[in-house]
């Protein structure tokens, strides 16, 4: 009986209704759904159907239970191909290969032979017998079939062996759009240039919108943004998916430029589009632009997503707009957004903003946090100089049986550093091995020799060995801040004050070829959601005259106060009126007298530095939060530096 008279001898109300569910498998959520539907069946004499018993197989593959769907298979009398190719799809699909030869073989045998349909299923299943199945294609005339050989090139490109899949595919004798797009995908995965791609592309007949976006993306992985951006000129027509394929090019190779005029000319924007834009735009660090494009976003009815506010977050983290913050993270409350995904994130932010309260807040409202996000509240408090509560919380982390890992270790012992505990910090070292299997690297060796040449434990030899005791502590910090030249510029000092002038000029080089002599102090400051950059003697400011006239007052009250400047950080070689000079407008003093001169009383005034505080520095913040009664904190590249009424939190022992 064909499946037209099976169809309509079987017409019942009952039978419609299974019917109509077979005809959409996945409207079968559930085993239970899935056994009434079967009960049914047995009712009705529909078992003996091949469309229904096909369509049941399907379901049974999408709820993961192919063994009901054998059951019923090895019940039915003929089943004819369909049935067949759905059995071997079917257990592919549900990585159960090592059943498809079996039924392959079955059904070689039976009345109905495998047909062009049945080889794309084995193939992609018997991913161990294709040279058999090839072979056996061979010899029955398929290989040249187009359907088939196309399965048969996407199973050779996917397993990287493009040489077999080029020659099936040399051989096919009628090629359509999906062969030459499947040989395509294969030839650009696994060739190391992009040459043969390119070619075969250029000989595709009628290109379809998928090969044009298969070879715009791969010009872009390959960091070949000028050969994407001008193949995306050629194409005939544009999706949304090749823009924000070049958008992400332009974001992802720092053409911050290029990609916000880019994305200003898009035709068409999804949240996909204002993610790369916002997130090229944090990765420079244009923080500014960020958030005004965020507020554009929201302005087109653009609802943001957890990757949006990781990017923004990270933004108000670099230059610590800690209002900014709290405003994004009421916006994520209001919006119902899940916590778990950005909650340590928003941990992360509070803490590098030196709000230790609202990021132990939120770290309490984690559900379960995992080990990045126990990390993020342990460095919170060892950079905040919290060592009690770093090490209260590692001792809780234990006890609650999350398992540390480097960086939690890396997060404790800084903290020990900071506060001088010798003897826990030696406890933790230790531990790393004995208890947690866990294998030191330079970073906490580092941190060792910091913290024992700082509880002054080498004294005896200190006059002998300071400059190689000093080479040591470089070595080790310059490994964890490349791109921070003040522990080289204090190196070059201590060379110099030895004699050591052949050392001297051994250091300048060094830094000269990282680059760190082109690295100047940034300190930026947020006043009314806005962000403030300051360089080393910045001029530019709107504001530069109120900000100089602040700096004097500044001086003023500090020779009242009897400081003398610290001169050992600034090059040994420089006059002693130019160190001067250069320690005056040092970006940390310029942030603060900004921050002086546009904030109240009562506010505290939060500066993030992209560089270690120097020690004049951190003498003079002491001195200006006793003389103007006003609370500082300084975000170094290292830590926090909470200084009120003439102390630091540090205790002078950074």
């Amino acid at each position: 009986m064909g499946f037209i008279g099976e169809i309509t001898e079987i017409q019942t109300p009952q039978k419609k209704l299974v019917l109509s569910l077979l005809k959409a498998p996945q409207s079968i959520k559930s085993h239970k759904h899935l056994r009434s539907t079967h009960v049914i069946l047995l009712r009705s004499g529909l078992p003996r159907s091949s469309f229904v018993v096909g369509n049941f197989v399907t379901c049974c593959a999408n709820l993961g239970i192919m063994n009901y769907a054998a059951q019923l298979f090895d019940q039915m009398p003929q089943p004819n191909s369909f049935v067949w190719n759905t059995m071997i799809r079917g257990f592919q699909q549900n990585h159960q290969p090592r059943y498809a030869p079996n039924l392959f073989e079955r059904m070689r045998v039976e009345p109905v032979y495998p047909d062009c349909f049945t080889f794309p299923f084995f193939i992609r299943a018997c991913t161990d017998q294709m040279e058999y199945i090839h072979g056996l294609l061979f010899k029955v005339g398929l290989e040249l079939d187009t359907f088939i050989g196309t399965s048969l090139i996407e199973f050779y490109g996917n397993f990287g062996d493009t040489k077999a899949a080029r020659s099936v595919f040399d051989e096919l004798p009628m090629k359509d759009k999906v062969a030459w797009t499947v040989m395509l995908s294969s030839c650009v995965n696994e060739c190391s240039d992009l040459q043969a791609p390119r070619k075969l592309f250029d000989r595709m007949p009628g290109k379809d919108i998928v090969s044009w976006n298969i070879m715009i993306f791969q010009h872009i992985k390959a960091g070949e943004v000028q050969n994407a951006y001008e193949l995306f000129t050629l194409a005939p027509v544009k999706d949304l998916l090749m823009y924000n394929t070049v958008l992400g090019g332009h974001a992802r190779h720092g053409e911050v430029d290029v990609m916000v005029k880019f994305f200003n000319d898009m035709p068409m924007k999804d949240l996909v589009s204002w993610n790369t834009v916002i997130g090229g735009l944090v990765r420079v660090k244009r923080v500014k632009e960020t958030m005004n494009h965020f507020r554009q976003m929201l302005s087109e009815n653009i609802h943001p997503n957890e990757i949006t506010f990781v990017s923004l977050l990270a933004a108000c983290e670099q230059v610590g707009a800690l209002d900014t913050s709290r405003w994004l993270h009421s916006y994520i409350d209001r919006n119902n957004h899940r916590l778990d995904v950005v909650g340590t994130v928003l941990v992360d932010m509070y803490s590098k903003c030196g709000d230790l309260e609202s990021a132990e807040y939120v770290f309490n409202k984690l559900q379960d946090p995992d080990v990045i996000a126990w990390n993020a509240m342990l460095m919170g408090f060892s950079m905040n100089g919290q060592s009690k509560m770093t090490l209260e919380l590692f001792t809780r982390m234990k006890i609650e049986s999350v398992k540390p890992n480097e960086i939690t270790i890396l997060g404790v012992l800084c903290a020990c550093v900071h506060a001088g505990f010798v003897n826990e910090g030696r406890e933790v070292f230790d531990s790393m091995v004995k208890d947690l299997g866990l294998a030191p690297r330079v970073e906490h060796y580092g941190c060792m020799v910091d913290l024992l040449g700082r509880a002054g434990l080498l004294d005896e030899a200190y006059e002998l060995i300071q400059v190689e005791l000093a080479e040591t502590a470089i070595k080790h910090l310059n490994e964890l801040e490349r791109e921070d030249g003040g522990y080289l510029t204090m190196m070059s000092n201590i060379y110099a004050n030895a004699g050591r002038l052949d050392d001297v000029a051994r250091t300048r080089e060094v830094m000269r070829q990282k680059g760190v002599d082109k690295l100047h102090g940034c300190s930026s400051i947020e006043v009314n959601g806005e962000i403030h950059e300051f360089g080393v003697e910045d001029k530019v400011h709107p504001r530069v005259e109120e900000i100089h006239e602040m700096i004097d007052e500044i001086l003023s009250r500090l020779r009242i106060a009897g400081h003398v400047a610290n001169r050992n950080e600034v090059f040994f070689d420089v006059e002693d009126e130019e160190k001067d000079k250069v320690l005056l407008y040092h970006s940390d003093k310029m942030a603060v007298a900004f921050g002086l001169i546009s904030t109240a009383k009562e506010t505290v005034i939060l500066v993030v530095n992209n560089l270690r505080i120097c020690g004049d520095c951190h003498n003079v913040m002491k001195l200006i939060s006793n003389t103007f009664e006003r609370e500082i904190v300084i975000r170094d590249r290292s830590r926090f530096h909470h200084f009120k009424k003439g102390c630091c939190s540090c205790g002078d022992y950074w």
